[in-house]
């Protein structure tokens, strides 16, 4: 079956436009609803709807309410809260399925919608083309007695921050340490200061007074330049800065040096493999080359996963393994959380630097990375950039020049019409130059 509308995470676009219309989340709430109620044997389905601070989550998630309400299934409500939280709160409610109303990093203009299953999991491809067949079937109402009910989880917050705190060693504490938390102005606004302060840093917050216009906007993961300056401004020993949903990170340490989530996974993975055998990482094509190639050396097996984290964590759970994670600071602990979460990732990391004793600098130290230029390039929808042919001559020739030390990825993004094309070299200047070619020979 062809999918329609979910993309490698959930439903997205821009608001009031396509499907994030109140109308057609309207269905989708009540074809979902529908979904999981012939997958529930033991009384009514409920789900908990979370969302990020954009203007729209309030429409988005009214209608998708009444979705689930028309279909016979109960909602709880917690309101702006990370996407890792409702996964976690899914599971430790003993709940049908979680909904998170989130475009992530996008700019405020968009939303989306994605699912996790009741153990706490990105739903299978199988289940979301359930959800998209049902969108064909019309929409009705069941009998007023079976109508779901909605009710308000108010202590969501704090429950979730209690679980954040449980993934970060006992023995260990970050008393004595000034972080500067960014937090993009999105989910975790209120619950990311807190959980660093709990544990005993002295926290310096930014990114935190969303106004539903300011999400993600100069500020968060894909914004880490202004936090390097925050961290030197503040004389910070770390910055921490999450994207619009909370769960991605990016790291810069003392002095304003960035790491991204390769580097950050590295150095997890690192630490843990001097307490026990690490058996394996996931990455995805984007991984830098000096990740896999350094894992070789370690004698730990690497293997790639198509972008996405959902990815990812199919890779792990197929070969029973705990770490993976994307460039982007899409972390995955399963040893901790069963899904990618930014705090949490980043609570890994600092737990690691304080049982080294040292510098973040130092765990990743035997890691040299590879020059990466990637370029997004607009293209129409369905572009079939394997048929362009002035794209396949440049790349016959960028992958000459190469000679092997190097590589090339292209692909289309899972969320917006863009071809992302991609160059690794050792030299970055050479990666940037090949790259422009290739982005060239797309826009001609």
């Amino acid at each position: 079956m062809t999918r329609r509308y979910f993309g490698t995470d959930g439903i997205r676009g821009t608001v009031g436009q396509g499907v994030i219309t109140p109308e057609f989340v309207l269905r989708l709430g009540h074809a979902a609803g529908r979904v999981l109620a012939r997958g529930n044997a033991a009384g009514r389905p409920a789900v908990l709807i979370g969302k990020d601070t954009r203007i729209s989550g309030y429409m988005l998630e009214a209608a998708l309410e009444a979705g689930f309400s028309s279909a016979g299934v109960d909602v709880v409500l917690c309101g702006p809260l990370p996407t890792p939280a409702v996964a976690y709160l899914t599971r430790a409610l003993r709940l049908t399925a979680g909904v998170v109303i989130s475009a992530s990093h996008n700019p405020y203009q968009d939303n989306g919608i994605k699912f996790f299953s009741g153990a706490g999991k990105k739903l299978p491809d199988e289940t979301e083309e359930q959800i998209e067949g049902a969108l064909d079937e019309a929409l009705t109402c069941v009998a007023s007695r079976h109508l779901g009910k909605a009710r308000r989880l108010d202590d969501a917050a704090g429950r979730y921050i209690e679980f954040c705190k449980s993934t970060f060693p006992a023995e260990v504490d970050l008393k004595g340490l000034r972080l500067v938390v960014d937090c993009a102005h999105g989910a975790a606004y209120h619950v990311a200061p807190d959980v660093f302060h709990e544990l005993g840093a002295d926290v310096v917050a930014v990114g935190a007074t969303p106004n539903g216009f300011n999400i993600n906007d100069g500020v968060g993961a894909v914004h880490s330049a202004g936090l390097a300056a925050q961290v030197l401004a503040q004389d910070a020993d770390f910055g921490i800065a999450l994207d619009g949903d909370a769960d991605r990170v990016i790291m810069v340490e003392r002095g304003g040096r960035t790491f991204n989530g390769d580097e950050l996974l590295y150095a997890v993975v690192r630490e843990r493999m001097r307490q026990v055998p690490v058996q394996g990482v996931v990455g995805t094509q984007m991984t830098n080359y000096a990740v896999e190639h350094r894992f070789a050396e370690l004698g730990v097996p690497f293997v790639r996963a198509r972008v996405g984290d959902r990815y990812v964590l199919e890779a792990l759970e197929e070969r029973g393994w705990l770490y993976g994670g994307e460039s982007s600071g899409h972390l995955i602990c399963l040893d901790r959380h069963t899904t990618g979460d930014g705090i949490i990732s980043a609570l890994q990391v600092l737990a690691a630097v304080r049982r080294i004793g040292g510098r973040l600098a130092d765990l990743t130290a035997e890691l040299k990375m590879m020059a990466q230029t990637m370029i997004n390039v607009p293209v129409i929808e369905g572009f079939a950039w394997h048929d362009h042919a002035p794209l396949a001559r440049e790349l016959a020739r960028v992958e000459s020049e190469l000679h092997g030390a190097g590589r090339v990825l292209i692909r289309p993004s899972g969320t917006e019409p863009v071809l992302r094309v991609m160059v690794e070299a050792a030299d970055a200047d050479l990666a940037q130059r090949l790259a422009g070619r290739l982005a060239a020979s797309v826009r001609s």
